[in-house]
């Protein structure tokens, strides 16, 4: 095995990080990646770790890339989640998953109070935005106090990371649709960022001891609110510079968009 920086390469070249979830990934599949999807994700990764951002994703999968659902479902970092509803048909390598905002989503299998009550973030990258009404979640637990969501009513767009406000004091009035990555992040007990639309927003608001329970992914756990959009990546873990992460997912999926034909 051959030595770059901080990072274990194999004979291929690629990051030991990234040639494992390809091997994972080609298995579910049953066939290999294209070599372009590897230099995708394996650039992903390599970025992830230049940028320092890496160690702080704790559980996250790339929802495109993959030949096949079971393939998408893979995770990059963390456990695997749990599949409700979802099927091949509703699967596009280039943009990811669609939900139809009744019965498809995804448990985590990461719990909320895995992460300290000051140190946490969840994120997403739409490639649809989910239609607006009452309220939708794209990922995140049911509760106010504690709770870490990303969800938006018809006129407001809320971003929480161990929430520790009232029901409406951790939103922007904001009645878009614009795709890409959608995110909230907390490195201290007075304020978070979030991030929507390649702009950062500043909410001071106070945190909460972390709510338990399970994480959902186009979901809070709370029917009504089950995401109709199309998400291509999830993260969830420590805190992170959401900027950076956007730049390096749209890279990532720019490339994956050009590798697949």
């Amino acid at each position: 095995m051959e030595w770059w920086g901080n990072s274990a390469l194999l004979v291929s070249g690629y990051d030991s990080d990234a040639q494992a979830y390809i091997t994972a990934v080609e298995a579910a599949d049953g066939q290999a990646l294209e070599v372009a999807v590897k230099d995708a994700i394996n650039a992903f990764v390599v970025g992830c770790k230049a940028d320092n951002i890496w160690t702080a994703i704790k559980a996250c999968c790339i929802l495109a890339g993959a030949r096949t659902l079971a393939g998408a479902l893979v995770p990059l970092v963390g456990p695997a989640p749990t599949n409700f509803n979802f099927t091949g048909a509703r699967y596009n390598r280039k943009t990811g998953l669609l939900g139809d905002g009744a019965t498809t989503y995804l448990l985590s299998n990461y719990q909320n109070t895995t992460d300290p009550q000051n140190d946490k973030h969840v994120a997403v990258w739409q490639t649809e935005h989910f239609a607006r009404n009452a309220t939708r979640a794209v990922i995140g637990t049911s509760g106010v106090a504690g709770s870490s969501v990303l969800v938006a009513t018809t006129g407001l767009r809320f971003f929480r990371a161990n929430h520790g406000g009232t029901a409406s004091d951790s939103s922007i009035s904001d009645t878009t649709t614009v795709t890409g990555l959608w995110g909230a992040s907390r490195n201290n007990a007075t304020s978070l960022t979030g991030r929507y639309n390649s702009t950062n927003y500043t909410l001071n608001i106070a945190s909460a001891a972390p709510e338990a329970g399970n994480m959902f992914v186009f979901s809070r756990g709370i029917n009504s609110e089950i995401s109709n959009g199309r998400i291509s990546f999830y993260s969830i873990g420590r805190h992170l510079d959401l900027s950076v992460l956007d730049a390096r997912i749209a890279g990532l999926m720019n490339a994956l968009a050009a590798a697949i034909p």
